[in-house]
């Protein structure tokens, strides 16, 4: 870790929800009224972590996991339950107001900008909303269109655009302001591969160029891959692994030394995909192998060969890092008893 500040410094981050008992049918109503029986939902619990400046970061886990409430943490929209959160110099949940202008957001399921207006007259409110001098809104404005081909549709209702349009829209609205930190929640989802490629592209100069710290929280492990040096992985709200990307390889290959007869993986793995992903793939490969690697992943933890669940987001993140998209794809796929060889 530098010895400068950490952009972000977390310390046994929690978070916790109450979770009401909901009794159907009349009856159920009054004793509603009557008695309101709760549990406590543990979203994040005890997390710890930092981020240097300039460094770009993904956050990895399974649906439910605590990425997303952790994003919401640290962007101040949720406030924690305990521990200590710091970032930029900000305690973002107290100091809201000032360190929203710090910061930039793009959450893939919605959008910053106005429904029913075109994008730039939506990004001319932002530029009065951030007090951007007129000449860095130009030189920014410029810069994005030429690196997202935002001309196309700079006078399209955003209601009117495609996923892939909004979304690199959204990305200049986040990066309008300069914002020395971004946070970006599943950018890329639902994305084909030319849109996917080219906002990777655009993380990477605004990471690289820019000097933009980046808190990348993704279910596709490609982007990882392309993007990250060092990942963070989450699940059932605490952190399972925390390390540059490299270290999932040795990883992998240690626990395969120990792993007699892998074609019975292949084996089980084929048989699975025949039953269940062969019609997944007709819709969309990069979900298939997602669902591959996780299947895979799965079942080695059935057979106890991992044994400290749930490690199966773990496992699939470094089935991949070891292995690449289309080489798992020709091992397990061609015949049932297809060898599968880590190393």
């Amino acid at each position: 870790m530098s010895e400068t500040a950490p952009m972000i410094r977390v310390r046994e981050l929690r978070k916790e929800f109450t979770v009401y008992r909901h009794r159907r049918g009349l009856l159920g109503a009054l004793r509603n009224l009557g008695s309101r029986e709760h549990r406590v939902v543990s979203a994040v619990d005890g997390v710890s972590f930092d981020v240097a400046p300039g460094e770009l970061v993904g956050y990895l886990g399974p649906n439910g996991a605590g990425k997303s409430t952790t994003i919401k943490m640290l962007t101040g929209l949720l406030v924690p339950s305990g521990g200590e959160l710091e970032v930029n110099g900000y305690l973002p949940w107290r100091e809201r107001k000032t360190y929203v202008a710090e910061i930039g957001a793009v959450f893939g399921q919605r959008t910053s900008l106005w429904w029913d207006l075109p994008v730039i007259e939506s990004l001319e409110l932002l530029r009065h909303i951030y007090r951007i001098p007129p000449e860095r809104y130009r030189r920014n404005l410029a810069d994005f269109r030429a690196m997202l081909e935002l001309d196309a549709f700079l006078d399209t209702p955003v209601r009117a655009l495609s996923l892939g349009q909004r979304m690199r829209a959204d990305l200049a609205a986040a990066l309008l302001h300069d914002p020395p930190i971004l946070f970006l929640d599943e950018p890329t989802i639902g994305l084909d591969v030319v849109a996917k490629e080219r906002i990777r592209g655009f993380i990477r100069h605004v990471n690289a160029e820019r000097g933009t710290t980046v808190v990348l929280t993704t279910h596709d492990l490609a982007d990882v891959e392309r993007l990250c040096e060092r990942i963070l992985i989450i699940d059932h709200g605490t952190l399972l692994f925390d390390g540059p990307l490299e270290e999932a390889t040795p990883a992998t290959r240690r626990a395969s030394a120990v792993l007699p007869g892998m074609w019975l993986l292949g084996a089980v793995v084929s048989i699975k995909l025949a039953l269940h992903l062969i019609p997944v793939l007709l819709l969309s490969y990069g979900y298939f192998i997602d669902e591959l690697y996780y299947l895979a992943a799965s079942q080695l933890l059935a057979w106890g060969y991992v044994d400290m669940p749930p490690l199966v987001p773990a496992v699939t993140a470094l089935l991949r890092a070891t292995l690449g998209d289309s080489l798992l794809a020709v091992r397990l796929l061609p015949t049932l008893a297809g060898a599968l060889t880590l190393g």
